[in-house]
């Protein structure tokens, strides 16, 4: 009994197999990053002193080429290879100077990703794992690479352009300080087109 029911199943996945349409569509998406490296305490203790820094939201942009995969109806392996600039405003109090600051912090990587597709008719929820190089920034950090998860949604307007947002969590410090580690938070929103390949 259990050989004929492994037999059928192994048969039902051929006869699936066989009529699925695999394509597979290259493609370029691009679009605004809206980033901040994550928060520690709002205070840390200096030189005898406590004192207040905040990580605020940043704005750039993010660019990048992937190749869409469609395996079945609902389901596309998408790898993607981006440039992502992001970073976060620092403001904080300066004791020495007894100000204000603030700084604008950049930071960016070039990323090689996947993207798992769930597609519901023109609505996509993609999920899946970035590892990000380290390839210019204007303070110093040890961190030259960063693995970062998204989550994001996307709606087809039409079979090749389409408009999508993610958000992205950074689990690598970007910064180490005495109110602990940040790292990465980027919301994005974009475009998105795939070819037609025959």
């Amino acid at each position: 009994m259990k050989k004929t029911f492994y037999l059928f199943a192994i048969l039902f996945g051929c006869i699936t197999l066989s009529n699925a349409q695999v394509t597979f569509k290259p493609g370029f998406r691009a679009g605004l990053n809206i980033s901040h490296f994550s928060k520690g305490d709002d205070s840390y203790y200096n030189d005898g002193f406590t004192s207040n820094r905040d990580f605020g939201s940043r704005t750039d942009f993010y660019v990048g080429f992937f190749g869409d995969l469609k395996l079945t109806k609902y389901y596309s392996l998408q790898p993607e290879i981006n440039y992502s600039r992001q970073g976060s405003k620092y403001d904080y109090y300066d004791e020495s100077l007894m100000i204000n600051q603030s700084k604008d912090l950049e930071v960016s990587y070039l990323a090689v990703g996947i993207a798992n597709k769930f597609t519901f008719n023109k609505f996509n929820v993609h999920v899946g794992p970035t590892f990000e190089f380290l390839v210019d920034q204007n303070f110093d950090t040890d961190a030259d690479i960063d693995l970062a998860f998204f989550l994001g949604l996307g709606y087809d307007i039409t079979p090749n352009f389409g408009v999508e947002a993610r958000i992205k969590k950074g689990i690598v410090p970007v910064l180490d300080y005495s109110d602990g580690n940040h790292t990465n938070v980027v919301f994005s929103v974009g475009g998105f087109y795939k070819f037609d390949v025959k």
